[in-house]
């Protein structure tokens, strides 16, 4: 797909505009999700418009969808407070644009040397992150989900090299969520803007680089045609998880056969979803390699090592947060990784390393 196949959409300053009351004849509910994301963007404008219609499915059409890309009824960092004020009946997002309500919201999308794409799912599932979830989202209104996730995130396009730390000093650099802090501490000057104004400011040179997604949305953007060094690892969002919001209310007005096919919705997509970004990352990094000239590289290992006490700082800061819910939040976040990331030295990251060194990856 062309960066300009789905980059057609309305202004991304359009004012919110009250919706009529979700009609219900015959019994059908008809929902309107908005969105971050430009319509049918790769990766996550996809995995919306699949959401939606799987709410539809599994409703058996008792609840009809009807997706709002970024910008159509209200601005993509608009749909928080759209839902939560019953503007509209759920949106499509990620955790890590929502620090400025609280920033124990930020743990449940990604988090600097945190959770893979399995153990996020596994802390809400199996570790009490569900319950917490809830909690701090009930506050505004809202039912969260998780309903995908990106995988593995990568550092992101650079004009120019990095050959240590000192070059990271005052670099403007686009990126969200808990990334920012850690790059903050080291020095970077982060900007926080969407994908299509990140590509004119690199483009430009108002950045000097940026982070989006990883290469399948990446390359759909085109970020390649304006930044050629490709860094990683993305130790900053080892994983980023996708999450729909659904007004409370209106959650609560639903029969439970109805909520149920909703929260199953979301969670039947988080494998689809993540797996897709796997394989569509690996053919589109190899693509733009292949054709594009992209050079792909590795950050140094003295800038690696100064994001990891930065991020420690920046979990040291949450766990003293003044709000008694964010610490819990964390508390219960860092016992899990820990716990997780001990065993997986042995299990996962094992295997990983063995293949590749078998293989001469």
């Amino acid at each position: 797909m062309k960066r300009r196949d789905f980059i057609k959409i309305g202004a991304a300053g359009a004012a919110a505009s009250t919706l009529a009351a979700p009609a219900t004849a015959q019994g059908v509910r008809q929902w309107n999700m908005v969105t971050a994301w430009p319509k049918n963007l790769p990766g996550p404008g996809v995995a919306a418009q699949m959401l939606a219609d799987r709410i539809t499915t599994l409703s058996s059409g008792r609840i009809e969808v009807k997706l709002h890309a970024a910008g159509e009824l209200v601005p993509g960092r608009g749909v928080f407070d759209a839902v939560s004020e019953g503007t509209a009946e759920l949106y499509h997002a990620v955790p890590a644009y929502w620090g400025s309500k609280s920033k124990g919201m930020l743990l449940f999308g990604s988090q600097p040397f945190g959770l893979r794409a399995d153990e996020q799912f596994g802390w809400l599932y199996h570790g009490g992150g569900q319950a917490l979830y809830d909690e701090i989202y009930g506050r505004f209104n809202l039912k969260p989900f998780l309903c995908g996730n990106s995988g593995p995130q990568w550092q992101g396009w650079f004009r120019n090299e990095i050959n240590s730390l000192d070059d990271l000093k005052g670099l403007k650099f686009r990126t969200t969520g808990l990334a920012s802090e850690m790059c903050s501490k080291i020095g970077m000057a982060v900007q926080s803007m969407g994908p299509r104004d990140m590509f004119q400011a690199l483009q430009t040179g108002a950045l000097d680089a940026g982070e989006f997604i990883g290469p399948w949305s990446d390359s759909a953007m085109g970020f390649y045609q304006v930044a050629k060094n490709y860094y990683w690892p993305g130790v900053g969002e080892p994983s980023s998880a996708e999450e729909c919001g659904v007004n409370s209310t209106a959650y609560a007005e639903l029969p439970e056969d109805l909520q149920q096919a909703v929260s199953f919705a979301c969670e039947s997509l988080y494998n689809p979803v993540w797996t897709e970004y796997t394989t569509k990352h690996a053919q589109a990094l190899k693509q733009m390699v292949d054709n594009e000239g992209v050079k792909v590289k590795k950050l140094p290992d003295d800038v690696l090592a100064a994001m990891a006490s930065a991020a420690d700082e920046v979990m040291a800061e949450l766990a003293e947060d003044d709000d008694e819910l964010v610490r819990r939040i964390t508390q219960s976040f860092l016992a899990y990784r820990d716990s997780v990331g001990s065993y997986m030295s042995y299990a996962d990251n094992g295997q990983m390393n063995a293949r590749a060194k078998a293989l001469g990856y």
